[in-house]
């Protein structure tokens, strides 16, 4: 059975792509990494590339902050990795709390992000730079989403680095689908303009839920509940 937690970094990684101030910016983004323009024929190959680029920077950048947090926590005691679920948890629900807008978290409303001027002569480079740099940020559009899976993270060491590694491929997959199909993703994302609305609903009570599954240590139990009724069935 797949571990759920890497399900749950997975969709997250998406839900962090489609945040309504984030999803109407990045076909534009990425055909300025490209130096192309949206509308120019036959660019679809180079945005394509450059997204390809775009998305290795930040998926290295989580890899290794995946072995780091290995590194560090994977011998620490059990009775630590229960508080440190109980910690983890109380930092979800609190990331919940903030997007559902019923608590101010004052940090999450500042940007915080490395800024990256210098534009290389290889495209490419200035993507992965981009990526990397866009890994290592904090954006008040998804910090609430990233700082939860790093919450996670923490909780279970042994597999911090597939989760964040989960994480970059779900944020990645629809960031490659852009690249490849532009003109239709603007289309789409136009038209989805009434539903993003209630993005933030749907998704902190999700987080609110994980939240609290993450401090009971109830996550693996649920899951685990999930996949025997599904073999019954």
């Amino acid at each position: 059975m797949v571990e759920p937690t890497l399900i749950v970094a997975f969709i997250a990684g998406i839900v962090s792509f489609v945040s309504p101030c984030i999803l109407p910016l990045i076909p534009g983004f990425l055909a300025y990494l490209s130096g192309t323009s949206t509308g120019q024929q036959g660019t679809r190959l180079k945005i394509f590339l450059n997204s390809v680029a775009f998305v290795l920077g930040f998926s290295v950048i989580f890899a290794l902050l995946g072995v780091l947090l290995n590194t560090i926590l994977e011998r620490v005691s059990y009775n630590v990795q229960t508080w440190l679920s109980r910690i983890g948890g109380i930092i979800i629900i609190l990331f919940a709390l903030y997007i559902l807008g019923l608590i101010k978290i004052s940090f999450l409303e500042r940007e915080h992000k490395f800024a990256v001027k210098k534009k290389f002569s290889i495209t490419y480079v200035t993507s992965f730079v981009f990526g990397a740099a866009f890994a290592v940020g904090w954006t008040p559009c998804v910090s609430a989403i990233l700082g939860s899976i790093l919450a996670l993270a923490v909780t279970k060491p042994s597999l911090s680095f597939i989760l964040l590694l989960s994480y970059a491929l779900g944020l990645g997959i629809p960031f490659l689908l852009v690249g490849l199909f532009t003109t239709q993703a603007i289309s789409l994302i136009n038209k989805s303009a009434t539903v993003l609305k209630y993005f933030n609903i749907v998704v902190g009570v999700l987080l609110l839920i994980l939240g609290i599954l993450v401090f009971t240590n109830k996550l693996n139990v649920v899951a685990n509940w999930f996949f025997a009724a599904s073999l019954l069935s």
